[in-house]
């Protein structure tokens, strides 16, 4: 198995990019479409859950937008082989110390490049 192929990592590289721009412009419908169409999607949010995509679709739908100033810290893209790819990052907002982290699951399905599935996290205490 070939781990971090750089076409690959390029590819997710891409796709984790544009989620992230969907993120920040509170594009619910942009969101969603990075996830897989599946009730076997799972998401773990800070204080919520989505088990499949149409409830997260319900979720997002009223979710207010991220606020301003989000910044990623240390993203790191791993793939495995062509069509699995794990990325993780810690995230922050200007003005605030808690720190956030967020892992993605990607795979390279007949639709292109999805999350199958995601969790995030924060804590108040800055982490090193």
């Amino acid at each position: 198995m070939e781990i971090d192929r750089t076409d690959v990592v390029a590819e997710v590289a891409t796709a984790f990019a544009d989620y992230e721009g969907a993120l920040a412009d509170g594009d619910a419908d942009g969101i969603c479409g990075y996830f897989w169409d599946s009730e076997r999607t799972v998401r773990f949010g800070l204080a919520d859950h989505q088990y499949g995509l149409d409830e997260q679709r319900k979720w997002r739908a009223v979710q207010p937008p991220l606020p301003p100033g989000r910044r990623l810290v240390d993203p790191i893209i791993t793939t495995f082989g062509p069509d699995l790819a794990v990325v993780t990052t810690r995230f922050g907002y200007d003005g605030s110390a808690a720190t956030g982290r967020q892992t993605q699951t990607w795979v390279r399905l007949p639709v292109g490049w999805r999350i199958v599935t995601a969790h995030v996290s924060i804590s108040a205490a800055p982490t090193a």
